[in-house]
């Protein structure tokens, strides 16, 4: 008898031991998984970004923002400006980052010290916008200098943004292409606004002007004016996001500018601009480059 129960012991104490992580088992999955902890908030939370127009009246930075806030717990100060004031705000050391479309100007700012990572994050187009009766005939022009050289023989309206922006130099820009200087002619009328605005008054006064893309279509609605000239390579627009070099303030926020960044290049951000626009406009507003070699981007 003593060995019988020698013996059964043990499986007692294996059932006893399995009676025991059952009920740890049970009481686990009562409680159910830990919490997941909170982002623990930046040091430095407040991040100014200083960038173009563009990216905010067509609405994109209301998209992307939100997105960045959450994953990061930065709080964005957006400085809608022209690209030129753009730069010129952070070479002051008073943006922490910026996302700007003026290749010309982000290189001197480079070459000047003033930035650090000057990355490619996406492109669109510009188009030449104007009267749907079209004075000036330019309408299915294939390059963008003859439709300009156009407008200026017909003396027709002709709204430029006048502000030191990306869109500004292109448009002067393909004013030195054509050798004619449009300042101070009756016809040439600088708003010094933002692209949103001058197309607006580009449509009161039933005048031509030169618009990204994006902002076009964003506002396309609201406008009395058509899509005359597009397509031309001259008129691509490109986009780089650029940290500010951090010796230009001691209070710059350089990890959030890096963190802001580095967002902007991310797949999953590179996919939310690709679809941005499709569903309310029938067609995306910008085209992802991140990842693309300089030479590569807008192809």
């Amino acid at each position: 008898m003593r060995v019988r129960l020698l013996l059964l012991l043990p499986t007692l104490f294996s059932v006893l031991a399995c009676g025991s992580g059952a009920r740890n088992a049970a009481s686990t999955a009562s409680v159910g998984p830990a919490p997941a902890q909170a982002r623990p908030r930046p040091a430095n939370p407040r991040l100014i970004l200083a960038t173009t127009t563009s990216t905010v009246d067509t609405g994109l930075l209301d998209r992307l923002i939100p997105v960045f806030e959450k994953q990061s717990g930065y709080s964005v100060v957006p400085l809608s400006l022209g690209s030129g004031e753009a730069l010129t705000t952070a070479a002051r050391g008073e943006a922490d980052v910026l996302l700007v479309h003026s290749p010309d100007a982000e290189q001197a700012f480079m070459a000047a010290g003033n930035g650090v990572d000057r990355r490619l994050v996406m492109h669109n187009d510009f188009v030449i916008v104007g009267p749907v009766n079209d004075p000036a005939r330019i309408q299915g022009t294939l390059m963008a200098v003859d439709a300009m050289t156009r407008i200026a023989a017909a003396q027709a309206p002709f709204v430029a943004r006048g502000d030191n922006s990306g869109t500004s130099a292109l448009e002067l820009k393909l004013w030195k292409l054509t050798g004619i200087a449009p300042a101070g002619q009756a016809w040439y009328i600088e708003s010094g606004t933002g692209m949103g605005q001058t197309l607006s008054i580009a449509g009161d006064k039933a005048a031509y002007t030169i618009s990204d893309r994006g902002t076009f279509l964003a506002q396309q609605r609201s406008l009395r004016l058509t899509l005359l000239v597009e397509k031309d390579p001259a008129l691509l627009n490109i986009y780089h996001v650029i940290r500010t070099n951090p010796t230009k303030n001691d209070r710059l926020n350089v990890e959030g500018a890096k963190a802001f960044a580095d967002f902007m290049v991310a797949a999953a951000t590179q996919r939310l601009i690709a679809d941005y626009g499709k569903d309310k406009y029938g067609q995306a507003l910008f085209f992802p480059d991140a990842g693309r070699a300089e030479d590569q981007g807008g192809k």
